[in-house]
């Protein structure tokens, strides 16, 4: 269709499921809940070293204490799922946001009654814990849980200084509230029309060059007024994470994510050489070869995802995307469908763009015993029925992995990735078998943008946030200092045929990963590698391949990235595995270019 899209028909979740609003007498019942789990765990407290030597009594307690710190942890999640979940469709409501920060305020308090757990887990030894969950069985489930908090073992703190971090936790989040409501707020002057940040985004991709070239100019000119309140956020959550891997002896500042990611820092090195060596290959020969078919020896940054065809661009209504979405998870397994299926059925999915709800995506997964919800903000165009893919995709696996438990379920990074992009892939293999030969060249272009944007532009980005942390150890880094890293590192992913015109300095300032979770980002090239992989392995068994992936994600955080990925063949410890990613997106690239 390329009918307008009306986005005032678009679906809004409804979240009284959770609970009913800020004043629902059950976020207070589920607080004291929360409450009650920490009191009964601290029953608890100096028992397991007591029981050390007796690994039935030990495995039996340990089994116990877990059990209630789940339990706390639902509870905790419930409430902290609906604070976050009201207030990203309304960062222009003082009311939600402070609720939101008075809810991670209480979580602090609670959290801290709890703190001694884990601290006493990581006094025991290996061969103790090994030993009680050899006696007693049931205990055994929580092996993988286990294992990921003996990795913060070597840069824990003492009991008093983990409270101290703990209670200080509200007043840094503030931090990134300001970085959040400061882009919320944001509009911007184009022509006649006053834009949100998604909405100046989105002309970005506008099929009249004029419509790009003034939205990317007003974007940078309300970019700029910001930027010396988001530098100052990112330079005290910069701060604040020195002094906190200062005191926990993390060796660099990525050392801490590669530790939750539980992936080793040697595999992510290898990861950001390898696409680094591709950009000649990849990203710089394809901008070229755009520059090419738009009559042009090079683009200005706002053409970087422009249309090829200066037609209106083809735009999906929202059935006809769930209809795409829901077919392409068929054609995999019935079961992904359906699981996708209910997000569409129940108030579960809020897409509709409108003021005071912040840009982005993502799949929240709540806690297991609740269900995920789906925010988007949904246009119409083509990515848009890729990004609902991608967030259904993390929803499916969401789903998959709560019978496990909220504690076993949650994914690294590294794997949470794989069924959001799994996703994706799927759609526009079907997008791209339906084509005409005219929508082939297009489509293939729109591929490849996803892959720079999610491969090449991610770990620019982690270039990014490694030198800007980097200038910070040695003192506050100036909005100058900041644009000009910035420039450096995209220029370098772009390649010649991009020119980084004036205000495009600025553009680092919309990216909230950056205050969010800094070193997020690489996971997106990670996964997006990844899935690359096992696109493979579907081509080449695809009876074979839908429950090996079944069982990839239904295992949540039970394994580790490298047992996940075992049964499919792949190692990617190797830096050879990251570059036969990328040899597939300059496939992709020398098929275009057969097409110019």
């Amino acid at each position: 269709m390329n009918a307008p899209v009306k986005t005032d028909t678009l679906p809004e979740w409804r979240l009284d499921d959770l609970y009913a609003g800020r004043d629902d007498p059950r976020i207070e019942a589920d607080l004291d809940r929360a409450r009650q789990a920490a009191a009964d765990l601290k029953a608890h407290e100096g028992q397991l070293l007591a029981d050390r030597k007796a690994p039935a009594a030990l495995g039996q307690r340990l089994d116990a204490a877990i059990g209630l710190y789940e339990v706390g942890t639902n509870a905790l999640f419930g409430v902290g799922a609906y604070a976050s979940l009201s207030a990203s469709t309304a960062r222009d409501n003082p009311a939600w946001a402070k609720f939101e920060g008075d809810f991670r305020a209480k979580a602090a308090q609670i959290g801290a009654e709890t703190l001694w757990f884990t601290l006493e887990i990581n006094q025991l030894e290996d061969e103790e814990l090994e030993a009680a969950l050899s006696a007693h069985a049931p205990a055994a489930r929580w092996r993988p849980w286990l294992r990921r908090v003996r990795l913060s073992r070597p840069h824990e703190l003492s009991a008093d200084l983990e409270r101290l971090m703990i209670d200080r936790g509200p007043g840094v989040a503030n931090w990134v509230r300001l970085y959040d409501e400061t882009l919320a707020k944001l509009t911007a002057k184009v022509g006649t029309e006053t834009l949100t940040l998604p909405e100046a985004l989105n002309r970005l991709s506008d099929p009249d060059a004029g419509q790009r070239k003034r939205a990317a100019q007003g974007l940078a000119k309300a970019l700029e007024a910001r930027t010396s309140t988001l530098a100052l956020c990112l330079n005290t959550l910069a701060y604040e994470k020195q002094v906190d891997d200062r005191w926990r002896k993390y060796p660099d500042p990525a050392a801490s994510r590669h530790l939750a990611n539980e992936v080793d820092a040697d595999a992510v090195e290898a990861l950001v050489e390898a696409v680094t060596e591709a950009y000649p290959a990849v990203s710089h020969r394809y901008y070229a070869l755009k520059a090419k078919v738009m009559g042009r020896k090079s683009l200005d940054y706002w053409d970087r995802n422009a249309p090829l065809d200066t037609a209106a661009p083809r735009l999906y209504g929202w059935d006809e995307a769930q209809a795409i979405v829901l077919d392409s998870f068929a054609a995999l397994a019935p079961r992904f469908a359906d699981t996708a299926q209910t997000f569409f059925r129940q108030p579960w999915i809020d897409a509709r763009p409108r003021a005071g709800k912040q840009s982005g995506a993502y799949s929240h997964p709540v806690a297991a015993d609740r269900h995920p919800y789906v925010f988007m903000n949904y246009m119409g165009e083509r990515r848009d029925v890729l990004t609902l893919a991608h967030e259904l995709g993390h929803a499916v696996h969401q789903t998959l992995c709560a019978p496990l438990g909220t504690l076993l379920a949650d994914t690294p990074l590294t794997l949470a990735e794989t069924a959001s992009i799994f996703g994706e892939g799927l759609v526009f293999e079907r997008l791209l078998a339906n084509a005409t030969p005219e929508e082939r060249r297009g489509l293939l272009a729109g591929k490849i943008e996803d892959g720079l944007n999610t491969v090449v532009r991610q770990i620019a980005f982690h270039k990014f946030e490694t030198r800007f942390h980097a200038a910070r150890q040695a003192g506050e880094v100036g909005t100058d200092d900041i644009s000009r890293i910035w420039l450096e590192v995209m220029g370098e992913s772009l390649g010649p045929a991009i020119r980084l015109n004036p205000g495009y300095e600025h553009y680092w300032a919309y990216v909230s990963h950056f205050a969010h979770a800094p070193f997020y980002v690489y996971a997106y090239a990670f996964g997006d590698l990844l899935v690359r992989g096992l696109m493979e392995a579907r081509r080449a068994d695809p009876v074979g391949f839908a429950p090996l992936y079944e069982g990839l994600l239904a295992a949540g955080g039970s394994k580790t990235y490298v047992e996940a990925l075992a049964p499919f063949g792949l190692n990617p410890r190797e830096k050879a595995f990251w570059a036969a990613g990328m040899h597939q997106i300059e496939r992709l690239v020398d098929e275009f270019e057969a097409l110019v």
